[in-house]
C-alpha cells in the first residue's frame, strides 16, 4: 500500500502524521510512505529524521490584512495545488491522510480531484480552518476531542479517535529516562515547555519560578524556552546577575520529549492538542496555560477537557502570575498523593487506541 501523509506548520500537526505513518509501517513493513510538506515548514526538521521521504510544495496561510496579501495567498496555494498534483501523479498513492495546517489544503484538494481516497485528523477541540474547508473532500474525519463534532457538517464522516501519539511515549520508563538524562532518582523534577518556538508569557513567569528553585536541594527545573526566546532568557539571566546552580537546565528545544516527559514529576505547558495527548499518555500531572492567541481559543477547550477530569490544573494566561505558579508547584511537591491521583486521572483520559482506530477507519482492518 502506498500512503501519503501531510500536515505542517508546527509539531502539533507533524508528529501526529508521523505517528500515523509509523502505525502503517508497523502493520506492514512493505507499505510505502511519502510525506508531503511545506517547503519552509517545521516538517523539514523532523520528517527525514523519522525515516520518511519528504516532498516539498509551496503554500501559504490565509492573510486577510490586505488585497495584496490575499492575492499572494491565492498565488502560493494555486502553485501548491499544481505541485501537489505532480507529486501525487508520480507517487500514485492509495490513500492520503492529512493532520492539519495550511499545507493540507493543496494536497487533499488535489488528491480528491485525482480520485484518491482522502482522510483528515483534527487534533483540537476547536477545528482549524483548513480542516473545516477540507471536510467535503474527505471520506472520514478523525477527531482528537469529541467536542469538535459540532463544528463539522456531516456527522456520518466523524470518528472520535483521540490524538495519535508516537509509540516511544508509551514505552518510556521514568527510572530509565532519569538514568539516561543523569537526573537523581529521588529528585522533584519540573518540566516547563511552551512549544517548539516558545511562549513569552509562560517563560516570563517560569523565569521567576526558576529563581525560586535555583540551588534548591532535590529539586530540578528543565526549562524549555523555545527557539524564539532562548537568547532573551539567557541574556536576562546575565543582566540580572543570576548564578545558576546545576539543578536548573535551560534548553531551547527538547528533541527527546518522550524521555524528558517520562523523567518529570510535573509539567508546565501550553495546551496544544499533541502536548496534552503526550502528557496524558505519560500520566503526568500538568499545569496547563492555554494560549489565548489561537483559533476559537481551542487550547482552552483542550485544557478544560483534561482539568474537568482531574488530570490537570488549568490557569488561563490572564490569571497567570509567578506567585500562583510557584504556589501550585510547591503544593504538588508537598502532596504526592495528589500527584498520584492526577496521574491516574490523566492516564484514564489518555488516547490509548487512537492509532488503531485511525488505521481501522482507513483500512477497514
Amino acid at each position: 500500500m502506498k500512503i501519503v501523509v501531510t500536515g505542517g506548520g508546527s509539531g502539533g500537526h507533524v508528529y501526529p502524521a508521523i505517528a500515523i505513518a509509523d502505525k502503517f509501517m508497523e502493520k506492514n513493513p512493505e507499505n510505502e510512505i511519502l510525506y508531503i510538506g511545506y517547503r519552509d515548514g517545521f516538517e523539514k526538521r523532523v520528517v527525514p529524521g523519522a525515516g520518511y521521504r519528504l516532498a516539498e510544495i509551496d503554500t501559504r496561510w490565509v492573510d486577510r490584512s490586505s488585497v495584496k496579501e490575499l492575492v499572494l495567498t491565492a498565488y502560493h496555494v494555486l502553485r501548491g495545488i499544481f505541485q501537489a498534483k505532480k507529486v501525487l501523479k508520480e507517487f500514485r498513492p492509495d490513500v492520503i491522510i492529512g493532520t492539519g495546517g495550511y499545507v493540507c489544503f493543496p494536497v487533499i484538494y488535489s488528491g480528491h480531484k485525482l480520485g484518491i481516497p482522502c482522510y483528515l485528523h483534527e487534533q483540537n477541540a476547536f477545528p482549524g480552518l483548513a480542516n473545516l474547508k477540507l471536510e467535503k473532500y474527505v471520506r472520514k474525519v478523525f477527531l482528537g476531542f469529541s467536542d469538535a463534532k459540532k463544528h463539522f457538517s456531516d456527522e456520518n464522516k466523524i470518528i472520535v479517535s483521540g490524538n495519535p501519539v508516537r509509540k516511544s511515549f508509551f514505552e518510556a520508563d521514568k527510572a530509565d529516562a532519569r538514568k539516561k538524562l543523569n537526573l537523581p532518582e529521588d529528585a522533584y523534577v519540573v518540566l516547563s515547555f511552551g512549544g517548539s518556538l516558545g511562549a513569552e508569557a509562560l517563560n516570563r513567569e517560569v523565569f521567576e519560578l526558576m529563581k525560586e528553585m535555583n540551588g534548591k536541594k532535590d529539586e530540578i527545573l528543565v526549562f524549555g524556552t523555545g527557539r524564539w526566546y532562548y537568547d532573551d532568557v539567557m541574556k536576562r539571566i546575565v543582566d540580572e546577575g543570576i548564578s545558576l546552580s546545576d539543578n536548573i537546565r535551560i534548553v531551547n528545544y527538547i528533541d527527546n520529549m518522550e524521555e524528558v516527559l517520562a523523567a518529570s514529576d510535573v509539567l508546565i505547558s501550553r495546551a496544544g492538542a499533541l502536548s496534552v495527548a503526550e502528557t496524558l499518555v505519560a500520566g503526568k500531572p500538568a499545569i496547563l496555560v492555554p494560549s489565548p492567541n489561537v483559533t476559537g481559543n481551542h487550547q482552552y477547550f483542550n485544557a478544560k477537557a483534561v482539568s474537568d477530569r482531574g488530570g490537570a490544573i488549568l490557569i488561563e494566561e490572564k490569571d497567570l502570575t509567578a506567585e500562583k505558579l510557584i504556589k501550585e508547584i510547591e503544593a504538588l511537591r508537598n502532596e504526592p498523593e495528589l500527584r498520584a491521583e492526577m496521574s491516574r486521572k490523566a492516564r484514564e483520559a489518555a488516547p490509548l487506541d487512537a492509532l488503531e482506530i485511525i488505521y481501522g477507519g482507513i483500512t477497514g482492518k
